[in-house]
């Protein structure tokens, strides 16, 4: 329980169901910098509202402190891999390693049967016996892109009960049921960050060295500016360049070796194939000849038509039917059947990325 609508609606269904109910709130780690020193998914008044859902409810509820956890498992691993050049998409390690791992141990240690949570999306069973996770019926909400990296152990114990929902009918049942956090707004960004956000945090806690500042060149590799550390930037990013084109001019590139980030137009964000690693199958099983897909290259892109060549060592091979606007090094590519997720992979960097 986050002390938000989703979660506090995904508990008062359990408990209408006739379930036996423990809400549970993780405590994660955050910067000193941040308000009141506390992760935003925990601030005070977050668990206030969650204790008081709870209470509403009539059910227990405790904090189990997480914060060691997260922060070697999300927060560490999204440095590192900022550190390199990559845009990592943090929320998938931590369902996968921490809400889905850490606290589902927890649970079943505590004699749970199953871990519920408030995302979006839907379980179902395979011709096989396995488990199929497919789109929240609310396509807006739809949060089977950061549950994609979830294995059927994982998936077998998870209940999803607003994967039929959609948003609107959630806050109008947190209201009926008498629910003070109806109207409580959606939380965004990363949640741990202090002052400056992401840039601020990264500008504290980057090894040193990672972040040098360098030249901004453009596609023909003249010099237009400088930038302050390639870490800073992400592919697409448009505002924050300091430069003046007489055009828009969007960071199309960055090269490692060099210490150049490099500027052009949008047109040179398209890319048709995407080289990917570390893919996840989630029926545990890789393809052995290539499948037609629909795919996303990032959480909000829309799905579309591609193709997943297999390789070595779960990497893969993603070509799309239409140019994708700038596959980010460090975003995840999740491949979909109709409404079923099948898996994806991290996109990979590019020769000089």
């Amino acid at each position: 329980m986050s002390g938000g609508v989703d979660s506090s609606v995904a508990a008062a269904l359990c408990v209408g169901a006739g379930h036996r109910v423990l809400g549970v709130m993780l405590r994660l780690w955050a910067e000193e910098t941040a308000a009141d020193g506390a992760n935003r998914c925990c601030a005070p008044d977050a668990l206030a509202d969650a204790a008081a859902v709870a209470e509403t409810l009539g059910i227990p509820f405790s904090v189990i402190d997480a914060r060691e956890r997260f922060k070697s498992e999300v927060v560490d691993r999204f440095t590192a891999s900022s550190a390199v050049g990559d845009t990592p998409n943090p929320c998938l390690g931590c369902n996968r390693r921490v809400r889905f791992g850490f606290l589902l141990d927890r649970a079943l240690a505590l004699g749970a049967d199953a871990l519920v949570t408030g995302h979006y999306a839907r379980l179902a069973p395979g011709a096989d016996g396995d488990v199929r996770l497919l789109r929240g019926v609310d396509r807006e909400k739809d949060q089977s892109y950061v549950l994609s990296r979830l294995d059927q152990d994982q998936l077998a114990r998870a209940r999803f009960p607003l994967g039929e929902m959609h948003k609107s009918d959630v806050r109008r049942m947190a209201e009926e049921i008498g629910l003070h956090v109806s109207g409580r707004s959606d939380s965004v960004d990363l949640c741990w960050t202090g002052d400056g956000g992401v840039s601020g945090f990264l500008a504290r806690h980057l090894p040193p060295g990672a972040a040098r500042p360098g030249p901004i060149v453009d596609t023909a590799g003249r010099q237009v500016g400088e930038h302050r550390g390639l870490p800073y930037y992400t592919l697409g990013q448009r505002r924050g360049l300091g430069l003046s084109q007489g055009r828009p001019v969007y960071v199309v590139g960055r090269s490692a070796d060099l210490n150049e980030l490099v500027v052009g137009p949008a047109a040179e964000l398209d890319a048709v194939e995407v080289p990917t690693r570390d893919v996840h199958w989630i029926s545990g099983v890789a393809p052995d000849s290539p499948i037609a897909v629909t795919a996303q290259v990032r959480y909000r892109a829309p799905a579309a038509p591609a193709e997943v060549v297999v390789g070595p060592g779960r990497t893969a091979v993603v070509r799309f039917a239409e140019p994708q606007l700038a596959p980010t090094p460090g975003q995840a590519v999740v491949f979909y059947d109709g409404d079923e997720c099948l898996g994806g992979g991290i996109i990979a960097s590019g020769e000089g990325g």
